[in-house]
């Protein structure tokens, strides 16, 4: 998430997306497994960070697997709120790959989609 926004600083986005980052592995995640596929995953990482983060269940994924704009929940939605759901659907997002598909695999569809986000002994240096 960190590399995320740093990346998305220089980026002119008039509404950015609640989730960037399952934004960002959408269109890798829908190659690997449709886009049904992926709305199943994103929707059940959504139900999972549900228990943790009470202003999450007034989100619903959309048909193609995304998630609303910020501009439709930043009236309603403190920022440390929003970063904390984003943390927590992250987390239940990249648990289920790593469940389904495994860490090498899951390390993989980062890597698409951060190519230059730095490895550091086959992890990901987040630093």
């Amino acid at each position: 998430m960190a590399y995320e926004a740093r990346e998305n600083k220089s980026a002119e986005t008039k509404t950015p997306a609640v989730f960037p980052v399952a934004e960002k592995l959408r269109p890798h995640l829908a190659i690997l497994m449709g886009t049904f596929g992926f709305r199943s995953l994103i929707s059940r990482a959504l139900a999972l960070a549900r228990a943790e983060v009470p202003w999450l269940r007034t989100v619903e994924v959309k048909a193609d697997g995304s998630l609303p704009r910020l501009d439709e929940l930043e009236a309603q939605v403190a920022p440390a709120d929003i970063f904390e759901g984003r943390a927590v659907l992250l987390a239940q997002l990249l648990g289920l790959l790593v469940a389904f598909i495994g860490e090498t695999l899951t390390l993989r569809l980062m890597h698409e989609a951060w190519p230059n986000l730095p490895l550091k002994k086959n992890r990901f240096d987040f630093n």
